[in-house]
């Protein structure tokens, strides 16, 4: 049977990439060609509503074809194509259930090609797809949903932040999640949520009220979700931009010397101007401001209040059937907030006594929420029973060394932030164990001497204090701050500017005062010049008796000034006869250097210059600090630490840790950890070969023609056996010669 001929109009018809081409050249010649396909499309989709489960593959085929065609040149149409982004709509959300898989996945990407043609707005597509995200059961339209959802929202967010779609998204989040707070539905709010703060499309404060409510939910996979927000997504966010930071990096030497070594082409000379432009891209990104991106516990409203419900709902609530993980999380959360907003919950403390024990799972856990919740506005009287009870549990000697450690470590942790809720008596039989034989046990002990050292050296003994603690307390630089006494704030180092002001004075004070003198003398030695002699100091002579004969008595200047003055024995050490001290003496009491340090911070307005020698007075003094020429305030750099990270169970555990002897097995693990493993194990020269083929390098002439075929090779070979000693000194100096000048293609010159 002979082939039917196909006019070229029925070619068009069934090709249809050919005619979405031609299209988009000319929309008007093809106008007719458009509308019977939108015709034919028309005719499939009323098929697909009435019963899309029935539909054939060949119509589910045409069908797909159909709508990635309209889809795709719509925008060229939009009088024909108007009702097309409510049908695919109305498809989806009736049918997503029973649509075949890449039709539902065309679908899906229509509705986003439509947006991005401006077709349709964000806003549009978003509460579409959002109900469905919701309900489907499909796990991978579930997956394909999410992703198209968080990059619009980033695509909306990329040039400037879109604040009406933000604000449209995260009230459907918050609804969702305060709706029905048994359902499992606010998991996909949390997710969301959590993703676009990571990715810094969202900063403000709405996304952490949606996760806020998503703690106080009653499902615990919604309250995990939003507690896990709260402990570890500023974590994220910090990493995500070291990630990209990374990710960006390009080797511009590497791509440079590509275009050397290769043919030069029109990609490879593009590939070279893409890289500048990226790295012009970074540099411009680096010297931008840094954006003030405040942490998602500082935004919480009303903290308080929101710990008060988190600890009374999940936590103080016997009903409550939490796994013992989740409580651990909530309750990290809950002391994160107490420690860091210094709130007062009162009953959390007593609720601590019936898990400190050393039997109770996770207890270091516990031990470091306590930690967290403790600050120097919580009353002693309320923390005291609390350190005795972990003394008693965990310090004596009948417990493990890891145990011991682990509850004097504890101790010190509270201590540190609240140090009046320590007693005299227990201090001293806590201090004592830096006797013991373990390390860990007398690392901790010391640590908490160290600590009382700093903060409140009366409590020791004084055998105990130290040389530092001593002069401080003689000093009076050293005193105990009252209970809810906190410290003036200020600028920071203006004292230090305020005490080189002072020196300053006092030294040119003393310049003038040298000048003076200097003056006076100059001035006394002209006039003695003046005479050669001064007449005021020369007797006239008498005509008395005592001058004929006889001597004239002179007085020594000694005799008329009276006895002669010890003079005072000057010790060893001392300067221009001052006793030696411990403390210094000429010390400006502290009530009047705060008062000059107010008057300084009030009064005076610091020029740039000021400004400038107060940086380098602060960076004088943290060079001494490190160096160890002045006592160092662990004190504030320890609870500045732990109020944005927070206490962690290995912050408990650690002396214990470092004091354990490591067994053999853990010693073997450490020295293979970086190496390559028996089954990959590879000689220096392999290991060298496979790191210079994973950056991109190639091989050694030498190493190609040792892989060269031998039948290549032999002509050389008999050729150089043939050669006479004249030749073999000529290809010699011509072979260095050529190396001078940079080899064949005279790299060199």
């Amino acid at each position: 049977m002979p082939k039917r001929k196909v006019a070229a109009l029925e070619k068009v018809e069934a090709d249809l990439v050919s005619l979405q081409y031609k299209i988009r050249r000319d929309p008007r010649s093809y106008a007719q060609e458009f509308y019977d396909q939108w015709l034919a499309y028309d005719a499939q989709r009323q098929i697909f509503v009435s019963s899309p489960a029935t539909a054939s593959n060949e119509d589910v085929k045409k069908f797909h074809d159909l709508v990635d065609l309209v889809a795709h040149v719509a925008n060229l149409y939009p009088e024909i194509t108007a009702p097309f982004p409510d049908h695919l709509k109305e498809l989806l959300n009736q049918h997503h259930a029973v649509l075949d898989k890449e039709l539902r996945e065309k679908i899906v990407g229509s509705l986003v090609l439509l947006k991005r043609k401006d077709v349709i707005d964000s806003t549009s597509l978003l509460t579409t797809l959002f109900p469905i995200l919701i309900n489907t059961p499909s796990k991978t339209l579930r997956s394909l949903l999410y992703t198209k959802i968080i990059s619009d929202l980033r695509e909306a967010n990329s040039k400037s932040t879109n604040h009406k779609l933000n604000r449209t998204i995260q009230t459907v989040l918050h609804n969702l999640v305060t709706s029905d707070k048994t359902s499992t539905k606010g998991m996909w709010a949390c997710r969301i949520t959590r993703e676009l703060w990571r990715r810094q499309v969202w900063t403000d404060a709405r996304p952490v009220d949606v996760m806020k409510e998503a703690c106080l939910s009653d499902n615990e996979k919604v309250v995990v979700g939003g507690v896990r927000f709260f402990l570890g997504g500023d974590k994220e966010r910090e990493e995500a931009l070291e990630d990209d930071a990374s990710d960006d990096d390009i080797d511009l030497k590497k791509v440079k010397h590509q275009g050397t070594i290769n043919k030069k082409t029109k990609k490879r000379s593009k590939q070279y101007e893409k890289a500048i432009e990226k790295i012009k891209k970074q540099e411009k990104k680096k010297h931008a401001p840094h954006p003030l991106n405040f942490s998602a516990l500082h935004l919480i409203h009303d903290p308080q209040g929101f710990a008060e419900k988190l600890f009374q709902k999940h936590l103080q609530n016997t009903k409550n059937k939490f796994s013992l993980e989740n409580k651990l999380l909530v309750l990290q959360l809950v002391t994160r907030l107490v420690g860091l907003h210094k709130l007062t919950i009162i009953s959390l403390y007593s609720w601590f006594v019936k898990y400190l024990s050393p039997k109770q799972t996770n207890v270091t856990s516990f031990l470091a929420s306590l930690a967290q919740a403790t600050h120097n506005l919580v009353p002693p009287d309320v923390i005291e029973p609390l350190i005795v009870k972990i003394a008693n549990e965990f310090v004596s000697e009948a417990s493990a060394v890891e145990v011991c450690a682990a509850g004097i470590n504890a101790i010190r942790e509270v201590a540190l932030r609240q140090p009046l809720c320590m007693n005299d008596t227990l201090l001293q039989d806590l201090v004592m164990y830096q006797k013991s034989k373990d390390k860990g046990v007398v690392m901790a002990a010391k640590g908490l001497q160290s600590l009382y050292r700093e903060v409140y050296p009366e409590l020791l003994q004084k055998k105990f204090r130290g040389k530092q603690a001593t002069m401080g307390l003689r000093s009076g630089e050293i005193k105990l701050r009252k209970f809810g006494e906190e410290e003036e704030g200020g600028i920071e180092g203006l004292e230090l500017l305020s005490r080189y002001k002072e020196e300053q004075k006092k030294k040119k004070a003393a310049e003038e005062e040298e000048d003076e003198n200097g003056e006076k003398k100059e001035k006394k030695d002209d006039d003695e010049e003046d005479d050669g002699f001064n007449s005021d100091e020369w007797e006239i002579g008498s005509t008395d008796s005592e001058s004929s004969g006889g001597w004239i008595d002179v007085s020594s200047d000694e005799e008329d000034d009276g006895p002669v003055k010890k003079k005072a024995r000057k010790h060893k050490g001392d300067d221009d006869g001052e006793a030696p001290d411990l403390v210094d003496t000429e010390k400006e009491d502290p009530a009047v250097e705060a008062e000059r340090i107010a008057k300084l911070a009030t009064t005076t307005i610091l020029t740039p210059a000021d400004l400038a020698k107060l940086q380098e007075l602060r960076r004088e003094a943290k060079l001494d600090k490190m160096l160890g020429t002045t006592q160092s305030k662990r004190k504030k750099e320890l609870i500045a630490k732990h109020i944005e990270d927070g206490v962690t169970a290995e912050d408990i555990e650690l002396p214990a840790m470092l004091g354990k002897k490591s067994t053999k097995e853990e010693r073997v693990a450490l020295a293979r950890e970086g190496k390559p493993g028996r089954e990959e194990h590879k000689s220096t020269q392999a290991i060298r070969k496979s790191k210079k083929e994973a950056e991109g390098k190639s091989t050694t002439n030498k190493e190609k023609a040792r892989k060269k075929n031998f039948l290549m090779t032999i002509g050389k070979a008999r050729a150089k056996n043939k050669r006479s000693l004249v030749e073999t000194k000529k290809a010699l100096t011509n072979h260095i010669a050529k190396s001078k000048q940079g080899g064949r293609r005279r790299n060199g010159v």
